[in-house]
């Protein structure tokens, strides 16, 4: 492999951040510690209990955040081994990632999201306006930040932020995980301060109203890392070359909206697809099975020009099979019984794992940067399609949405109320380390965005509800 050595002649991308001293008898490689630290650690089996799409409680059935990284991890490995098979002379398939190291990002992917998804992080970036700004931000919410740099949160960010900082498996350094897979899980490498848009400040709803209602729009966080963790990044991207490392963190931008960056690493790269099938792909199932999405919704929104290419392939592998219409045999299977849509879901999911293939850039030295990993164009069609139909039909209606809003109020509610009286309102064992950050509001914030959704709903109700709660609550 074409990696850089350290002066001690090890690879440079299996260094931790804390030396660590292995035992002579240990025959687990660098990937497998990590591995094993992710899927043993306090916020991965936390996942069990937060929200992938549909709320916990409603069924049995869906997914949460704890399957959803499960499968993500399981596509990602599949994706590997894909590329091994397909692409043997490629100069970077020797240097693409061993099966407990892809399996480690896979399953680290969402570690970061806080209780409610999606909903609970821009409720989270609101709250964290304060931080950057306390004397500034009053009552209605809304004030011009001062510091950005102390500002914000986003789940990506959060994600970096457990494995290097929160996660106990060392006292400074979080899982303490090798330099690859940190930027393996380095999904936008740009900071807070660097791609917040400065108009877009975290608000409440303008206008009058009696209730206190977050401006989604303006509340929503730049994809980022924070800024609190640009020592953790600027030591994973260490080993790059200034140009490398500089056009890496580029970023673009579009007038009032928030900057975005533009790469990823090789492995970054390989999960984010992994993520992109099962979101695409598994959520659907969910939806259809839940009976959220209508077969005719969906038999209009996904053509048969969508289905082009899956069509194509159907008829190539499986043509005594298939009848004159196969789109409609494809909606068919979908919505008729679940062993049908089981093997429809199947046949997808390796569909779009067998096109993945290799995209260069030039312009980068590192091989974990110049190489990335991509699906062809009808692919993407496609994906986009399933996407975008669990996103109208599931995602944005009003069942769900209501869900999110009250997941938002109730997360905005406990953060104020811990931020109030800290001392006060914290358990025992997270006030000292509020102390002594010197009443770092970020600490309020990992506490929050580290509980489950049942946990955030609980604490809510001891604490604002009469007849909830007990001395004898385990906090």
């Amino acid at each position: 492999m074409n990696f850089v050595l350290g002066e001690a002649g090890l690879n440079v991308w299996n260094e931790r951040q804390k030396v660590e001293n292995r035992k002579s008898d240990d025959a687990r490689s660098e990937s497998d510690i990590d591995y094993g630290r992710i899927i043993h650690s306090t916020s991965f089996r936390r996942l069990q209990s937060k929200t992938q799409i549909l709320n916990l409680g409603d069924s049995d059935f869906y997914r949460t955040r704890l399957t959803h990284s499960l499968e993500v991890a399981q596509i990602a490995a599949g994706l590997v081994k894909h590329l091994r098979k397909s692409f043997p002379n490629h100069p970077v398939t020797a240097e693409l990632p061993e099966h407990s190291l892809i399996q480690a990002i896979g399953s680290a992917h969402d570690l970061g999201h806080p209780p409610f998804g999606h909903g609970g992080e821009v409720a989270l970036n609101y709250c964290m306006r304060v931080a950057a700004n306390p004397n500034e931000a009053g009552r209605n919410g809304n004030g011009v930040i001062t510091d950005i740099a102390k500002a914000g949160f986003e789940g990506n960010g959060q994600t970096l932020r457990i494995l290097s900082r929160l996660e106990a498996f060392s006292k400074a350094h979080g899982a303490n995980l090798t330099r690859r897979t940190l930027l393996g899980i380095l999904k936008y490498p740009v900071a807070y301060s660097k791609a917040a848009h400065p108009a877009r400040v975290p608000k409440l709803h303008d206008g009058p109203s009696t209730l206190r209602i977050i401006d989604t729009q303006a509340s929503k966080p730049p994809k980022c890392y924070m800024d609190c963790e640009t020592d953790v990044v600027d030591w994973i991207l260490h080993p790059l070359p200034q140009s490398d490392r500089d056009l890496f963190q580029t970023v673009t931008g579009e007038d009032g909206k928030h900057a975005k960056s533009l790469y990823k690493s090789l492995d970054c790269t390989i999960m984010d697809v992994a993520d992109d099938i099962s979101y695409g792909v598994h959520d659907l199932e969910d939806a259809i099975a839940m009976q959220l999405i209508t077969r005719d919704a969906f038999e209009k929104e996904v053509t048969a020009g969508d289905c082009e290419s899956f069509i194509a392939m159907l008829n190539k592998n499986h043509k005594d099979k298939r009848g004159n219409d196969v789109h409609r045999e494809i909606v068919d299977g979908l919505f008729g019984p679940s062993g049908d849509r089981k093997m429809f879901i199947s046949m997808l999911v390796g569909y779009f794992i067998t096109d993945a293939r290799y995209v260069d850039d030039d312009r980068f030295e590192t091989p974990l940067l110049r190489h990335r990993v991509r699906l062809g164009d009808d692919r993407v069609r496609l994906l986009k399609a399933f996407q975008d139909v669990v996103r109208k039909h599931v995602i944005k209606s009003p069942r769900v949405q209501h869900m999110e809003f009250k997941g938002q109020g109730m997360v905005v509610a406990v953060f104020e109320a811990l931020q109030s009286d800290p001392e006060r309102l914290l358990p025992e064992d997270v006030f000292p380390l509020y102390e002594k950050s010197g009443g770092d509001l970020r600490i309020i914030c990992d506490f929050v965005a580290g509980m489950t959704d049942g946990y955030l709903i609980r604490t809510y109700e001891r604490l604002f509800s009469p007849g909830a709660g007990s001395v004898f609550d385990r906090l």
